[in-house]
């Protein structure tokens, strides 16, 4: 059971939570949540003893593991991929290696009455009575299985972690924290640069293999398949409920709904209040009664209404300019990397203001079908860009490019342009970047808040075909929604490369499907196409 008691943190004057309290049980599987900057990658942290609270503390039963996945990883390079996650285990090696040295040292001393003597004996007692209380595990086996499941290859475990993008040292990380069977598993978007099938391993381990979990995750999906409780986090306190997420939305709703219903009548009873107060100030017979009330007003503890988190986002793409009718088009197309094919002999047209859907497996050639459009590799066949498109692109990484050191309100200074100058202040509040806030350098920033900010400097180019590959990883579910309404006004074209479901729903009215070294057109939205392959959701298409 870990405890966390009267947690306060203060950032420069502000309150980001005040004594908030909840306990841990052993096999709790908890969604964190609360709008981007609302303080849960913070709590996280400080769960994870990587972080002070200004007052209060996170205590634990002696010999309790922790383990911490962060949005961001700082990876060494200096083992292979198979060594790394090995070092799950390293203290229990540790453990072994002192246990041998130490019977090695009592086998050639003979001072067998001493106090270095004794000590010896005491520690070799104590580490053993640990080390075989540890069942016998193969660790080798378990490596592999974790790897495997992860979506590594056999061939890969020998290669360099160096040689392997983010996404991938994301997964090795993964592997090491669920390889050491931690009391506590803290994750913040582990399924950000993971695909469908590593997703799925996942949701099997953590539901059926794992202990405690806290997890913040904006995949739905995701989070309702392993979560039996949900706390979140709004205005400084939290509230916990022991429901998965869908079931939370709705007690949440009532709860707003009987606040609301308190407040208007608190409202409505100090209106007269102080209407009363007014009228009768001046009348001595009534200064009593006037005194009373006043008094009353004053002890009044007011209600507060959570925030909805309706910050006003009402985003807006700049008019596209003019492009010709098909702004692309692909025939008999083709790509490899040396021997491996990536997929042959397809041909894509997306025709002026469509909005379109590139689904499949990661490595199927989604990003590799983007990065032709954008010219950056080679490839055969014929691509054609059509007449006067202008191309804004978002990619996975995007927000990882935006320079740290910068503030808010610069780094969108810096690309605007003309009379939108003068609307930065506007555009920023739009975001949830309100005030002071847009000073704060983009260093502090959350994932989730680096997102946003990129989008906006998306936003301010008028571009006629928008390509987002991921675009609502590290977006909490209120962002998503708006950033959808946004472009399902845009007047466009998109390209959207994405595995949420809800996102696409509605959104896309054709869809590529990548596999097979193939890429197959459907005239259809996401929803009738996953309907004809009888499949629930993007998961099952991504096998």
């Amino acid at each position: 059971m870990i405890s966390i008691d009267a947690l306060t943190v203060e950032f420069s004057g502000q309150t980001l939570f005040k004594d908030i309290s909840f306990v841990v049980n052993e096999n709790d599987k908890i969604a964190l949540m609360g709008k981007n900057g609302a303080g849960k990658s913070t709590l996280m942290k400080i769960i994870a003893g990587l972080q002070k609270a200004t007052k209060g503390g996170v205590s634990a039963p002696k010999d309790t593991v922790i383990a911490y996945l962060p949005q961001h990883l700082m990876a060494e390079d200096d083992s292979t991929v198979f060594e790394e996650a090995a070092k799950a285990f390293s203290s229990i090696f540790a453990m072994r290696d002192e246990i041998d040295d130490l019977n090695k040292q009592l086998e050639t001393r003979t001072d067998y009455e001493s106090d270095a003597y004794m000590k010896i004996i005491e520690r070799v007692s104590d580490l053993s009575e640990k080390f075989y209380a540890i069942e016998e595990v193969n660790y080798e086996a378990e490596v592999e299985k974790a790897l495997l499941g992860l979506g590594f290859e056999r061939e890969d475990f020998t290669q360099p972690t160096s040689e392997f993008s983010g996404g991938w040292r994301m997964r090795i990380e993964l592997a090491k924290i669920l390889l050491q069977k931690p009391d506590l598993i803290l994750m913040d978007e582990p399924t950000n640069h993971l695909d469908i099938d590593s997703i799925q391993w996942l949701e099997n381990f953590l539901t059926n293999h794992s202990k405690a979990v806290i997890v913040i995750s904006h995949d739905r999906a995701f989070v309702d398949a392993i979560t039996n409780r949900t706390i979140e986090v709004t205005m400084g306190r939290i509230y916990d409920y022991k429901v998965n997420y869908s079931h939370y939305l709705e007690l949440r709703k009532e709860r707003r709904a009987q606040q609301m219903k308190a407040y208007e009548e608190q409202q409505k009873f100090i209106a007269d209040t102080e209407q009363f107060i007014e009228r009768f100030k001046g009348t001595y017979s009534k200064t009593l009664q006037v005194q009373s009330r006043v008094r009353m007003l004053e002890k009044l503890e007011r209600i507060e209404v959570d925030e909805v988190d309706t910050s006003a986002l009402n985003l807006k793409f700049p008019p596209a300019p003019h492009s010709g009718k098909y702004p692309v088009r692909a025939l008999d197309m083709g790509k490899s990397y040396g021997d491996h094919l990536v997929f042959k002999e397809a041909n894509v047209v997306i025709e002026k203001g469509q909005k379109v859907a590139f689904v499949g497996k990661n490595g199927a050639g989604k990003s590799t079908m983007i990065k032709a459009i954008m010219q950056e590799i080679d490839f055969d066949g014929t691509l054609e860009i059509g007449h006067g498109v202008k191309v804004g692109y978002f990619a996975q990484n995007q927000a990882s490019l935006l320079d740290g050191e910068e503030t808010i309100f610069h780094t969108i200074d810096s690309v605007a342009e003309g009379d939108i100058r003068k609307q930065i202040n506007n555009i920023l509040g739009a975001f949830m970047f309100g005030g002071e806030d847009t000073q704060k350098k983009v260093k502090v920033l959350s994932g989730g808040e680096k997102t946003r900010l990129a989008m906006i400097k998306l936003l301010l180019e008028p571009v006629n075909l928008l390509i987002l590959d991921e675009p609502t990883n590290h977006l909490d579910l209120k962002t998503k929604d708006i950033l959808k309404e946004a472009l399902l006004k845009f007047d466009g074209t998109l390209i959207l490369v994405s595995h949420d479901r809800d996102f696409l729903s509605g959104l896309a009215e054709k869809v590529f499907e990548f596999g097979n070294q193939r890429v197959v057109e459907h005239f259809e939205g996401i929803d009738d196409f996953l309907a004809r392959k009888k499949m629930e959701n993007l998961r099952e298409i991504e096998k």
